[in-house]
């Protein structure tokens, strides 16, 4: 269980490390030497066809144990040596569910293992021709995918904490834990500018809202992950903050004139543009104004892809598709036809392909036939070849399996993380002044845990450290769980409850989860919620993941906001309602008709005088 003990000490000495390096940064810091040169191109002019092919297909798997004698294994060592590919991304770990309707609460995503999955990628590298690059989506650090590693809180709490040197120096971090493991170039930061409250997959991901802040602190997370040797990736282009569609389910569409995208959904981009990032990742997402094409996503475009991004914006970099495993795409082409649309459009690296034989295939003898030219296959895999130079693989390609105990999840790693989580919490609206909370030791308390839904809580169970925390400073804490299996009957009881209590501390737990398709709070809750509200017993709620929620119970006394999931959002969200943090984050979005942007009331911290 995480610790939430003040570790301002280590804090100060690693942001002022970071404040250092920031202050010294240069864009492209991973610049490629003489030898990496003379080693891209004669590796370069040594390749065949299928082995440039190869290069320009990402693979993936999973981080927990698997032995180099298994099934599991085989299929890996397939697609080095046959598919010849070139590089690996690195995901977390899963468990097997059954497939039931009556009780659908199994959660199937855990964490993944690091000295596994360091392991694995060591043992690939060894049998690969050619150096693998390896990727991640750690987009809140390594702690996103692999436990034991720093989980940073969510873009959106950067956001509202609105300090260039913390994205900067949470950035590092996650370099330096990312190649600890083997990983080399990490799919962040999200620079989407989410401007629509309806938005099911990018929400807190995001920045906010102002393509400026978006712009700053993507550009800091980029120079931070250089300055640890991991390369950037800004995604997801050319913007999927406007949608109201999840692209892993199928393809949305933004209606949005360009003169608009050049005002809000461009801007980050350039600016990660002009910080050197290292590459993009296009998006399953369809915009008319750049191609009008009908059912186009921008990863096949190559009016956007090559057009846009490439010619117009000037970008040298490699370029990703976003995973072709997901529906935006593969529900309308087969694995195969997708990846040549994705190649003819721009794109050097068709990432997580549902069939890498087919893929493969499929663009070797697209190239073959002259569909695609030779020229272009060429010039993406200098690129390639040119990354994994500039992150030293041509001389090194291992990692020390003995040295990642000492560099990820360090204690100074974590307070960084600490330190973004207490400076992001938004005091949304106190009408009472009731925050923090002015009580005895031995008051009662009702403590309400408020569920989207039951299921899928494998990682983050909601609460888990809430209610400890705050029995810590109250000891009779009364603890009910809801959601929207809570039955008439049980919330009528709450409701009979509440008045009994001399406060009520409510924490609302609402994802926008890729591939759920769900991203509100069950009515019957809300309308409970603001019941209970109507009294004047002091009544605090907190809402952790979608900050939007909160627009649809405008009378809550007092609401704060956490950006986040998880154990440290919930111990910085007690330490906040208890008096033992400032609080000072300020809205990175519009919560509309309740809150504006920028708008965030002070708390000073700890408070004197407490009665406890």
């Amino acid at each position: 269980m995480h610790s939430f003990k003040p570790l301002f000490s280590a804090f100060a000495l690693a942001l002022l490390a970071g404040a250092l390096v920031f202050a010294q940064q240069k864009p492209s810091p991973l610049a490629l030497d003489k030898d990496g040169e003379k080693w891209v191109q004669a590796t370069l002019k040594k390749m065949t066809l299928d082995e440039k092919v190869g290069q320009m297909l990402v693979s993936s798997f999973q981080s927990s144990f698997m032995s180099t004698e298994s099934k599991e294994f085989d299929a890996l060592v397939k697609v080095v040596h046959e598919y010849h590919i070139g590089g690996f991304h690195v995901f977390g770990a899963s468990e097997r569910v059954p497939g039931v309707l009556l009780n659908p609460t199994y959660g199937s995503v855990t964490l993944g293992q690091p000295l596994e999955a360091a392991s694995l990628l060591n043992r690939l590298q060894a049998i690969a021709k050619v150096p693998l690059l390896n990727t991640a989506d750690f987009e809140t650090g390594v702690g996103f995918r692999i436990m034991g590693a720093t989980d940073f809180p969510r873009m959106m709490a950067f956001g509202a904490a609105r300090d260039e040197k913390l994205a900067f120096e949470a950035g590092r971090v996650t370099g330096e834990e990312s190649r600890a493991l083997g990983v080399q170039l990490n799919f962040a930061p999200v620079v989407d500018v989410n401007n629509n409250p309806r938005n099911p997959v990018i929400n807190t991901r995001s920045f906010g809202e102002d393509p400026d802040l978006v712009g700053r602190l993507g550009s800091a997370w980029v120079r931070g992950m250089q300055a640890g040797g991991l390369m950037a990736t800004l995604k997801h282009f050319p913007g999927h903050g406007d949608t109201d569609v999840d692209s892993h389910l199928g393809l949305p569409i933004i209606n949005q004139p360009r003169a608009r995208l050049d005002r809000m959904e461009l801007p980050p981009f350039k600016a990660g543009i002009a910080a050197g990032v290292d590459a993009i990742m296009t998006a399953h997402i369809e915009m008319p104004a750049l191609d009008p094409a009908p059912n186009t996503p921008t990863t096949l475009s190559q009016p956007i892809v090559t057009g846009l991004l490439r010619k117009e914006l000037g970008f040298n970099g490699l370029i990703y598709t976003d995973s072709m495993g997901m529906a935006g795409v593969n529900a309308m082409h087969k694995p195969g036809e997708a990846a040549v649309l994705a190649v003819k459009a721009g794109n050097d690296v068709v990432l997580h392909s549902p069939d890498d034989a087919a893929a493969f295939a499929a663009i070797r003898d697209a190239v073959k036939s002259g569909e695609i030219a030779q020229a272009q296959i060429d010039a993406s895999v200098e690129r390639i070849l040119r990354a994994k130079a500039r992150v030293g693989l041509h001389r090194n390609r291992m990692v020390n399996l003995e040295a990642i105990g000492n560099i990820i999840g360090t204690r100074a790693n974590e307070a960084v993380a600490d330190e973004v989580s207490a400076r992001s919490i938004t005091l949304v609206k106190d009408e009472r002044n009731q925050v923090p909370l002015r009580l005895p030791v031995d008051a009662q308390i009702l403590y309400l845990s408020v569920l989207d839904y039951p299921s899928g809580w494998r990682i983050a169970a909601p609460s888990r450290t809430f209610i400890p925390e705050l029995r810590r400073h109250w000891r009779n804490v009364t603890s009910i769980e809801l959601s929207d299996r809570t039955t008439p009957g049980e919330l009528e009881l709450v409701r009979a409850m509440a008045p009994r209590y001399d406060a009520v501390v409510a924490s609302v737990f609402v994802r926008a989860a890729s591939a759920s398709g769900r991203m509100d709070l069950a009515e019957p809750i809300q309308r409970l919620l603001q019941g209970i509200g109507r009294s004047r017993k002091p009544f605090v709620t907190v809402f952790f993941g979608n900050p939007y929620v909160a627009t649809f119970m405008p009378d809550l006394p007092a609401v704060l906001l956490t950006y986040d999931f998880y154990d440290r959002a919930e111990g910085a969200a007690v330490h906040a309602i208890a008096g033992d943090a400032a609080i000072g984050g300020l809205l990175p979005i519009a919560l509309p008709g309740f809150a504006a942007v920028g708008s965030g009331l002070d708390r000073p911290g700890p408070r004197q005088g407490s009665t406890r």
